[in-house]
């Protein structure tokens, strides 16, 4: 008996050296992640208003693309975080897949409502509306809906069990609506062009290459962002169930 309690302590022992472990490297890999979009975005700035070219036809309003493309990537990239930890989470039920579920909804809404609005002004320049049914802008905005219908029933439900097992099977509905954005040029009749980057001649070099860094830059971006709500929503649970034991131990 005592040798089994013996054994029970030292895996004790190992399971919280490993939580301390990965908690620690959380920090590290904020303080990289923030250093390199920092200097990411530096690049990108002085790429997107000096080093690329200005469009002859939209002039200057379509440098609007490199933030509008690399939000509205990092809106649906969220969206997929979103659903496979909410699948992960319905799997092994560890709580730590839906921290990470809700970190990803609330950052990747922000990118994605930022990229509707600056689409929506690029579209007020480029095709003379604000908004177009358009099959890309339809389900671009059926998503955006999908993300604060996580956020609300979340937050309806509060912090518990039922309340991530809802929200994990809201996502894996909500997920289905990513492939449709990214093939909706290919489907549909749209205002939106068919993809372009990797296509010989679509692009000039300076314009992919631009693309490309501002890309990386918001990827690096919204990993820092979601490193950051990730810690906030673990602070957030632990001292709700500290308040909880010490009103239930009065």
């Amino acid at each position: 008996m005592a040798l089994a309690n013996r054994v029970t302590g030292i895996e004790s022992s190992g399971s919280a050296q490993t939580t301390e472990k990965r908690a620690a490297t959380l920090p590290i890999a904020s303080l990289i992640l923030g250093a390199l979009s920092l200097i990411g975005m530096m690049i990108s700035l002085w790429m997107i208003f000096i080093y690329a070219p200005t469009d002859a036809i939209e002039g200057q309003s379509q440098r609007i693309f490199y933030f509008h493309v690399p939000m509205a990537w990092v809106g649906m990239l969220s969206f997929i975080v979103l659903g496979v930890a909410g699948v992960v989470y319905l799997i092994k039920k560890d709580e730590r897949w839906d921290w990470l579920a809700r970190a990803s909804a609330e950052v990747g809404l922000v990118f994605l409502t930022l990229a509707i609005v600056l689409g929506s002004i690029w579209g007020k320049a480029t095709w003379g509306t604000w908004w177009s049914w358009d099959p890309k802008l339809t389900t671009v905005l059926i998503l955006w809906f999908m993300y604060v219908g996580y956020m609300m029933l979340r937050s309806y439900m509060g912090n518990t069990a039922e309340s991530a097992r809802a929200g994990a099977v809201l996502a894996l509905v909500g997920v289905v609506d990513v492939p449709i954005i990214y093939e909706a040029t290919n489907w549909w009749r749209t205002l939106h062009p068919a993809a372009q980057v990797g296509v010989p001649g679509a692009l000039p070099p300076s314009v992919t290459l631009t693309l490309m860094v501002a890309l990386t830059t918001f990827t690096l971006l919204y990993c820092f962002m979601m490193i950051q709500m990730y810690q906030f929503t673990k602070m957030q649970m632990l001292a709700q169930r500290l308040r909880a034991t010490l009103e239930w131990g009065e």
